[in-house]
This record gives C-alpha cells, structure tokens and sequence, in this order.
C-alpha cells in the first residue's frame, strides 16, 4: 500500500473523529499521532486533515451542490468525510490529479463506506470534477506533451 494511501486512510480517521466529535484538529492530531509511527506519511495526512478542516464551509456548500436530493447532515458520515477530503484535494492540492482524488475516495468509500458508498461517492465527486477548472488526469501546471 502506497504512503499516500495510508495518509489518506488516516485523514480520513482523523476528519471522521473531528466531525463527530466536533473537536478542533490540533487537539485530534495530536492525539492521534501518539500510536502512529508516521515519519513522512504523517505530513501528507496533516495536510488533508488540517486542509479539510479550514475549508469545510467551502467543501460542504460544494458537497451540498453536487449531491442531488441529499441533505449532507443525512449522509453516513464515512461517505461525508470521505466526500470532504476528495474535495480539498481536488480544490486545494494542485500536485494531485482530480481523477486520483477520485479514485482514492473511492478506494476509501470501499473500504470503510456501506454497500453502494464507492458509486455514491464518485457520482458526487465525478459532477464536481467537471467544473474543476484543471486537468482531470494531470497536477495543475503540467501539459501532456
């Protein structure tokens, strides 16, 4: 399993906390990395965690666009957070290709989501995809040659 991977499954552990817990992310990390060796997985994780967390009313007026006919409060909450990580990702880390983020989501929404939780979660992140204003396939500021 990639690094990344396993960042992502740890934001994702750590987002899910702060939603239901409501808890601030300094208090939740720190928490959280006291059973964790986490040497270079531990930065990309934080910046997913913490990145989420400072833009979860932009994330979530998003969510609520895309997401036809649901109300984000209804969502089971592993899609929800799973949803607001692709997000941030995809708004916020140019580095990282919109598809990957997709295809990470629904990797995670497979492995910690309920029955159609990976069709769900790509259907709503496909619709925010196409008005992502960046190549789908490549980090932002690369051109295929």
């Amino acid at each position: 399993m990639s690094n990344r991977r396993t960042a992502r499954q740890w934001a994702f552990q750590a987002v899910f906390q702060m939603d239901f817990n409501r808890r601030a992310p300094d208090e939740v990390v720190a928490e959280f990395w006291k059973d964790k060796k986490h040497g270079g997985v531990g930065e990309f994780a934080e910046r997913l965690i913490r990145g989420t967390w400072e833009h979860l009313d932009e994330i979530d007026t998003l969510v609520r666009k895309y997401a036809k006919n649901w109300d984000i409060s209804r969502m089971g909450a592993a899609d929800r957070n799973i949803i607001r990580i692709a997000m941030f990702e995809m708004l916020h880390c140019d580095d990282i290709p919109p598809v990957v983020s997709i295809n990470e989501a629904v990797e995670l929404a497979k492995e910690f989501g309920e029955g159609d939780s990976a069709k769900f979660v790509n259907g709503i992140l496909d619709r925010a995809r196409k008005d992502i204003d960046r190549p789908a396939r490549e980090p932002a500021g690369k051109r295929a040659k």
